[in-house]
C-alpha cells in the first residue's frame, strides 16, 4: 500500500493535503514543529524533527513511506538537503512542491545577497528604519546590526527577550494584503525592507507595498539544493504520483 509524505508547513502544503486527502491515498503530514499552533490537516498529521538524514530514514522504514514530497519553506534548506539523502538511502521517489521565486517589476529597487551573512552585513552603517521580514530563525543573526530600529511580523508571540535592543514586533498570519502592509510600513516610517525570496501570493504584499512607497529592498537569494523533481502544482504532484504507479481511486 502506498504511504506519502509531505514536509509540510507551507499554504502549497496545506492545498496538497486538501487535494491528497480527496484521493484517499494514505499520507502523512509533518509539521517541523516551529509554529506553537499547526493549523489541522484533513490527514494525519506528526510535529516534530526526525533527528537528521538518519532518522528522517528511520521514518521511511518504520512507517512503509513510499514517496516523499517536500513542500516545505524555499528556506529551510537542512530539511530540503536531509530529504534528498534520505530518498537516496532509501530509494523512495522524491518530488518538491515549489513556489516560483519573485522577480522584480519595473521600478522596483531590490539589491540581492546570497544569504543571511550577507543580508546582516549589508545592514553596517547609520541608523534605519528596517522591516525585517525573516522569521524569528534568524533574529539572532541580526543582532550584530543593533542600532536599527526594527519591525518584525511574527507568526507567534515572542516568549523571551529579543536578540534586538530597538524592535516593535506584530503578530499575524498571512495572507496579508498590499494596502495593510503599505499601512504598517508607513505607521513604523519604514525606510528598507529586508525579505527573503520565498515566492508565492501570500507574503508579497510587503514587496507591493515597498513598490508602491518607493522604498529599497534587500532581497535574500535562495539557497542552492541538490537537484531533484520540483513541482508547481498538487494537481502536478498527484499526476507525478500516478506516473509513480499510485492507485489514487480518483
Amino acid at each position: 500500500m502506498s504511504h506519502l509524505l509531505i514536509l509540510g508547513g507551507t499554504t502549497e502544503a496545506n492545498a496538497l493535503a486538501r487535494a491528497v486527502a480527496e484521493t484517499g491515498l494514505r499520507a502523512t503530514y509533518s509539521y517541523a514543529g516551529r509554529v506553537e499552533a499547526p493549523r489541522d490537516q484533513p490527514i494525519p498529521m506528526r510535529v516534530g524533527g526526525f533527528g537528521g538524514v538518519a532518522g528522517l530514514v528511520d521514518f521511511i522504514h518504520s512507517n512503509n513511506v513510499t514517496h516523499l514530497v517536500d513542500a516545505t519553506h524555499p528556506f529551510a534548506a537542512k530539511m530540503s538537503a536531509n530529504a534528498c539523502a534520505a530518498c537516496a538511502q532509501t530509494g523512495v521517489p522524491l518530488a518538491a512542491l515549489t513556489r516560483p521565486a519573485w522577480q522584480p517589476a519595473d521600478g522596483d529597487n531590490w539589491r540581492h545577497v546570497p544569504d543571511i551573512a550577507a543580508a546582516v552585513a549589508a545592514l553596517e552603517g547609520w541608523s534605519q528604519r528596517i522591516f525585517l521580514a525573516v522569521g524569528r530563525l534568524h533574529l539572532d543573526d541580526f543582532a550584530a546590526q543593533p542600532q536599527h530600529d526594527y519591525l518584525l511580523r511574527l507568526v507567534d508571540a515572542p516568549t523571551s527577550p529579543l536578540p534586538l535592543p530597538k524592535a516593535q514586533v506584530v503578530v499575524s498570519r498571512g495572507p496579508f494584503t498590499k494596502e495593510r502592509d503599505k499601512a504598517l510600513m508607513e505607521q513604523h516610517k519604514t525606510q528598507l525592507v529586508v525579505s527573503k525570496n520565498a515566492g508565492g501570493t501570500g507574503a508579497r504584499a510587503k514587496l507591493d507595498a515597498a513598490h508602491d512607497l518607493g522604498l529599497p529592498v534587500l532581497m535574500i537569494d535562495r539557497p542552492v539544493l541538490p537537484p531533484r523533481a520540483e513541482l508547481a502544482t498538487p494537481i502536478d504532484v498527484l499526476r507525478w504520483l500516478r506516473h509513480s504507479g499510485v492507485n489514487l481511486g480518483v
